[in-house]
């Protein structure tokens, strides 16, 4: 890898540059890969800035020939687009993307001709206004039984866990967030116990009500894609898979996957999955998990989380989103950091094409509360975030942590004049849950669907 040369001394690889160019996030530190100081991180901004799109093609954080995902992002590369781009410096592709006159269409010719550290790289030299301001701009779309993402549109994720895996106690929980206009998205729930069996019965319980009341919207188990590939074969009725996914091949290997297996995994869930299609994956990653795995490489988490959607992309999913703060503060310390963090994100998912969602969370350790997860909420539903994540009161008991309710998904949608989408729409007002845009006195009651 190419020197670089500073007045305070030299980054000695792109590598190290990217890291240090970073905003501050504990989990570099804790890495021992971020900037000394604030000069050392603005040394490191200018110098990056300079550096051109080709040098970071050919320089990435991990190198080919050892790491699986840097193959998968390198080889989808259109070459015609690249080398119309190629000799952009980063600091160009951020003028690029932030000057007025950019369309969504023109952000959308340059997309397949672009890296995923071509894509950190880029987020590293932009404002929290600038990240947003570009996100707003990105119209991503995807179909699995419903369409997401369209002009207008604000859609959410109903997540009714359960720490027994109690298939009654699901469904209530599902009968009240479906009250208050929720689970558009998805009604995707974490089991607590990885089999088959299970993954197979919380499927059948959430497809049986789903066909029962006409809910136009998909579910899904997030058990490991290995489980749910067996509950599938099986016969279980999954509208889609699931699976975290890490920025390295090291960090996919401590989730047990690779890419062989997620080809089988696609070719199945194309086959038999029970949704119409064609997006039919749903993804979730978070800045720091490769580190919590010793799996990081050395790069830092920003880079490493912009490579999970290099990889996320060769599967057009349905949905991704990031869980941004839920691993803890020694990956991101408090509230700024993961407002920064979450940005960051959907900004880079969208930029790769990615119809990108995003769980506004923390955890209780974090110096981070609730005020700070709804500030980033309003801010990412400016951003124009596809979805986001919501949770029985904004505390999910069985996985410990605090995000959006139920209940703030209609004032985002209040807030920003924004639908849900439109056969989910029609059906809230069919079930008299909502009027004109807004709840009506049955919301917040499940008995509606009793």
């Amino acid at each position: 890898m190419a020197t670089i040369s500073r007045r305070e001394g030299e980054f000695d690889s792109l590598r190290a540059l990217l890291a240090k160019a970073n905003e501050r996030k504990t989990g570099d530190e804790l890495a021992g890969i971020a900037a000394d100081s604030d000069a050392e991180r603005v040394a490191a901004k200018k110098a990056l800035s300079r550096v051109t799109l080709r040098e970071l093609r050919e320089n990435p954080v991990v190198p080919y020939q050892e790491d699986e995902v840097t193959r998968v992002i390198q080889d989808a590369v259109r070459e015609p687009i690249y080398e119309r781009i190629k000799e952009w410096s980063v600091a160009e592709l951020r003028e690029f993307l932030v000057d007025s006159s950019t369309t969504d269409r023109e952000i959308r010719a340059i997309r397949e001709g672009l890296t995923s550290e071509m894509i950190a790289a880029v987020a590293k030299l932009m404002s929290n206004m600038d990240l947003a301001l570009v996100s707003s701009r990105m119209t991503i779309t995807a179909r699995c039984n419903t369409t997401i993402g369209e002009p207008g549109t604000l859609s959410f994720r109903l997540q009714p866990n359960d720490p027994a895996d109690d298939v009654e106690n699901v469904l209530d929980s599902t009968r009240e967030g479906l009250s208050y206009g929720t689970g558009d998205a998805v009604i995707g729930i974490n089991p607590v116990v990885d089999s088959a069996e299970n993954t197979a019965a919380i499927l059948e319980a959430t497809h049986g009500f789903i066909e029962e009341w006409a809910v136009p919207t998909q579910n899904c188990c997030l058990s490991h894609v290995t489980t749910q590939m067996e509950a599938i074969r099986e016969g279980a009725p999954a509208d889609m898979v699931f699976q975290s996914l890490a920025g390295t091949e090291a960090g996919n290997e401590e989730f047990g996957i690779d890419v062989s297996l997620l080809d089988e995994a696609d070719e199945l869930a194309r086959r038999r999955c029970s949704s119409s299609g064609p997006n039919v994956w749903y993804f979730e990653t978070g800045q720091g998990a490769e580190l919590s795995g010793d799996a990081h490489e050395g790069v830092d988490q920003l880079t490493l989380e912009s490579r999970c959607y290099g990889l996320a992309k060769r599967y057009d999913p349905f949905l991704l989103n990031t869980v941004v703060g839920f691993i803890g503060p020694e990956y991101l310390y408090d509230g700024r950091q993961v407002i920064r963090a979450g940005l960051e994100d959907v900004f880079m998912g969208k930029l790769h094409g990615i119809p990108m969602g995003i769980d506004a969370c923390y955890t209780n350790h974090m110096e981070a509360d609730q005020n700070d997860i709804e500030t980033l909420a309003i801010t990412l539903a400016a951003a124009g975030s596809n979805y986001f994540i919501t949770v029985p009161m904004g505390d999910d008991v069985m996985l410990n942590y605090q995000s959006n309710s139920y209940h703030d998904a209609a004032t985002l949608r209040e807030l920003f004049g924004r639908e849900p989408i439109e056969p989910f729409g029609e059906w809230l007002r069919e079930m008299g849950i909502t009027e004109n845009g807004r709840l009506t006195e049955r919301a917040g009651d499940p008995t509606v669907f009793a």
